[in-house]
């Protein structure tokens, strides 16, 4: 695949918001939305470097992108990197839900406030996301959130939170793509495996086990992902909604 936007690309002319773009599995969908030719907003909180550095190299491929800085636990920052990227770019046809956090530990050890922002980053921020941008998507717009393997298979103890918020996406995901059905708004949920990432590294704690529970043998890049995500968000998906997406390696077999 090329490194330079698709002038004629399926995305061309299009506007695309990722949430949670600064790193990861976010840096890598923006990377690609931008090559299918679509103008990007990223959303970063804590790593306005990496952010920069996302867009930076966006542009230096010929696309444009911008970095809007908002912390996703923040519903009114939520709104207002929606809103800015309509300010952006004129226009919003794309929403990826990508930011993400996981508080893992005993069910007893765990905080309310760790449930709290557990429940705001990963499930209100995807609600109110959602919801400000149905006031820009036009007909034929496109939802897709980043969900997990976590919603229908927690392999090892401590993760009840984050399984919790994982399987509220994806019941969101369903209800909401029957809602908006009639305006041909796809609603779509993307369920990864294990992914190699700077706070998920394959040499990680839990990785051993994690590589012996998929058939893959081991975890992907985050490069893998952008391709399903590219698709969906393309007018070839446009018969493709409320459905959950694994990919996993097998991880779920």
């Amino acid at each position: 695949m090329t490194n330079t936007p698709k002038q004629d690309g399926p995305l061309s002319g299009k506007a695309a918001l990722v949430t949670g773009g600064s790193r990861g599995i976010g840096a890598a969908i923006a990377r690609r939305l931008a090559r299918e030719g679509a103008a990007v907003a990223l959303t970063y909180h804590a790593s306005p470097g990496s952010a920069d550095g996302v867009v930076a190299d966006i542009r230096a491929e010929g696309g444009t992108a911008v970095a809007i800085a908002a912390d996703s636990a923040d519903a009114e920052a939520v709104r207002a990197a929606v809103t800015g990227t309509v300010s952006a770019f004129g226009r919003l046809d794309v929403l990826v839900n990508n930011a993400g956090v996981g508080s893992m530990g005993p069910l007893g050890e765990l905080t309310v406030d760790d449930f709290d922002r557990d429940v705001a980053v990963n499930v209100r921020a995807v609600w109110v996301a959602s919801q400000e941008a149905l006031r820009h998507l036009g007909d034929g717009g496109r939802i897709i959130t980043i969900g997990s393997v976590f919603a229908d298979r927690m392999p090892f103890p401590n993760g009840t939170t984050y399984a919790l918020t994982k399987a509220a996406v994806a019941g969101f995901t369903r209800a909401l793509a029957r809602e908006l059905g009639p305006r041909a708004i796809t609603v779509n949920n993307v369920q990864p495996g294990p992914v190699a990432t700077d706070t998920n590294p394959p040499q990680g704690p839990i990785a051993d086990a994690m590589t012996a529970l998929t058939p893959a043998g081991r975890y992907a890049t985050p490069e893998e992902l952008t391709g399903l995500i590219a698709y969906l968000a393309g007018p070839e998906s446009a018969y493709v909604t409320g459905a959950t997406l694994n990919i996993d390696g097998g991880f779920l077999t």
